[in-house]
């Protein structure tokens, strides 16, 4: 019998012939590690391998992939009931990573699945959209979210997140801001928005600091708005001064509403939502995730 409890490894599919995650797994498999590994074909494999890992009676449910992986593992442990789900631990494995590098989550394979395995899990806030869907890092809306959805996948393999910057510069013809009105606890702007971020997390696009200040258990959602007045002097300007920049505004809340007076959409965590209401709040201690002991993200 294994020294160390069993964990099930949600594997995307994408991933499934790396040959350096298959030295990673035989290695600590070695070392006395019961891991079990499922691959992912299709949406909603994620949800029914949790299920699995209920009746199995895993310590842990481990995401390995990109930001879209990590969030639907974590959105269906979220849904699971009873005293004894699954903590959640992180394998990177995608184009940006961009929960996974906020976190300091290791990048060699070998550590970063150890981690997953070993590490001390810490109760961790999710956000839910309209009370239905759900995201761990962050929704973005407005220019960068039409860049990221349409980056050619081959772009992404070959140049990593830096491709979701070669790819809006290539396509500056879709810049325009979108028109909205978002509240909150003591928070209300309207106006034209070039880029929303609301973040449980810090970054998004490939390494894209929205959200800076984000903390994954202190109950609130962080934004930052972009502000489209003025396109190109915005654009600028938050290129080169972002600590002084009059086109940024920043709040914080459990909840915001986002309202626009026509359709809009927002990436959550790679899965876009389109729609003219979007109602998102802040769910405490919703799950349990391994992380490093000095992870940022912690308060």
């Amino acid at each position: 019998m294994s020294a160390f409890p069993t964990s099930l490894l949600i594997l995307n599919g994408k991933n499934a012939g790396d040959d350096p995650l298959r030295e990673a797994v035989k290695l600590l498999r070695d070392e006395g590690m019961d891991i079990q590994v499922r691959v992912t074909w299709e949406k909603g494999d994620a949800g029914r391998y949790v299920q699995e890992a209920l009746q199995l009676g895993v310590s842990t449910v481990i995401a390995g992939g990109g930001d879209g992986t990590i969030n639907e593992v974590a959105t269906a442990l979220v849904s699971c009931e009873g005293e004894n789900v699954p903590a959640l631990g992180i394998l990177p494995l995608g184009t940006a990573n961009d929960f996974a590098t906020s976190a300091a989550i290791p990048e060699p394979l070998d550590k970063a699945l150890q981690l997953a395995i070993v590490g001390k899990a810490v109760p961790i806030d999710i956000a839910r959209v309209n009370d239905k869907t759900c995201f761990i890092n962050m929704a973005t809306g407005g220019f960068g979210t039409r860049i990221t959805s349409e980056t050619p996948e081959k772009l992404k393999a070959a140049l990593g997140g830096v491709s979701y910057l070669i790819h809006g510069l290539m396509r500056m013809d879709m810049l325009k801001a979108d028109r909205c009105e978002i509240t909150g606890d003591d928070f209300r702007w309207q106006g034209d928005a070039l880029v929303i971020g609301i973040g449980n997390g810090r970054q998004a696009g490939g390494g894209q600091q929205l959200c800076p200040q984000a903390l994954i258990n202190d109950g609130l959602l962080h934004l930052r708005i972009f502000t489209g007045d003025e396109i190109l002097p915005a654009l600028f300007t938050t290129l080169t001064q972002p600590e002084e920049n009059p086109h940024i505004v920043d709040g914080k809340s459990a909840w915001f509403e986002v309202r626009a007076p026509h359709e809009i959409t927002f990436n959550l965590d790679g899965e876009p939502l389109r729609g003219e209401r979007f109602r998102i709040e802040v769910v405490p201690n919703a799950l349990q995730c391994r992380l490093p002991p000095d992870c940022p993200l912690l308060r």
